[in-house]
């Protein structure tokens, strides 16, 4: 007859083996994932159909990365600002004066990738018709015009309301700032007969796009890149989901580089006085996978 204590021990590990298994389980998060979409409707501050200005030309640059800086999903058009559920702020400090973005701890995503995953039961549950995405940087190419010549240059642009940047990369060169940077600092580098050029530069305040289709009943503080977009269909959390959940956040990037055409070639070309006038996103459609 086996004795009460080898009855014992193995039922023990199994129940502590169990234990561990369910403390160890992984909870389901909701992963936001980043597309750009040269094709998707090109949009204006207030999310209408934006056509060119006279005297304008503009392109569909080629994205490497994006990062944001708030994500709060809405129940409906009439949710102020920070009313529906706030689920991510990015780091931000007074290391250059006013408040701003804390470029030093960013964090970047590329064409089809996850730029932020929260746990679903970290979210409130309810239905869900808006998402507001504030954007901070983004680096993309573009081709330019010069001395008869095609080329291709990359663009680090600050599109949050102010950011505070220590150094950054554009391309292969490294610039150091040190210092607040308001909504609209980029920076250029390309290459020419082989040596590296690299120009830095602050476009106007309010050049830069952001489309929020419901401006008349949520406005968007003046100088931000809060971006609005309405859910295909409502996104609905219960609390009791068990699976991850995919959401793409469809950005266009439909000639949303664009500039004043001095030359009127249609090509972008700076030696011609050619000036970049939006650098902006020209809308956001989220839906889920």
């Amino acid at each position: 007859m086996r004795s009460f204590k080898n009855i014992l021990l193995p039922v023990l590990l199994l129940f502590l083996a169990s234990s561990c298994k369910k403390d160890t389980a992984r909870r389901p998060v909701v992963n936001f994932v980043f597309k750009f979409d040269s094709t998707q409707a090109r949009l204006n501050n207030l999310g209408q159909s934006s056509t060119m200005p006279s005297g304008n030309a503009a392109q569909s640059p080629v994205f490497n990365s994006m990062s944001a800086h708030y994500v709060e999903l809405t129940p409906n058009q009439f949710t102020a600002i920070g009313g529906g559920d706030i689920l991510y702020r990015a780091p931000e400090t007074t290391a250059g004066g006013a408040n701003a973005i804390d470029f030093s701890k960013s964090t970047f995503a590329g064409n089809n990738q996850v730029f932020l995953s929260v746990p679903i039961d970290s979210v409130a549950p309810g239905s869900y018709n808006w998402l507001r995405v504030s954007l901070a940087y983004q680096n993309y190419q573009i081709k330019y015009h010069a001395n008869g010549q095609q080329h291709m240059g990359t663009i680090a642009s600050f599109i949050g309301f102010n950011t505070y940047v220590n150094s950054y990369q554009i391309k292969d060169s490294i610039v150091h700032v040190n210092a607040n940077k308001l909504q609209g600092y980029w920076g250029f580098e390309t290459s020419v007969s082989g040596f590296g050029v690299v120009r830095t530069g602050q476009s106007q305040p309010g050049a830069t796009t952001v489309p929020n289709p419901i401006f008349a009943t949520s406005p968007i503080p003046a100088g931000s890149c809060l971006v609005t977009g309405q859910f295909t269909t409502p996104l609905v959390i219960t609390g009791n989901e068990t699976s991850d959940i995919t959401i793409v956040v469809s950005l266009s990037t439909n000639k949303s580089f664009e500039w004043l055409d001095a030359d009127s070639n249609g090509m972008y070309d700076p030696l011609a006085g050619d000036q970049v006038v939006d650098m902006g996103i020209r809308g956001m459609i989220p839906f889920r996978q």
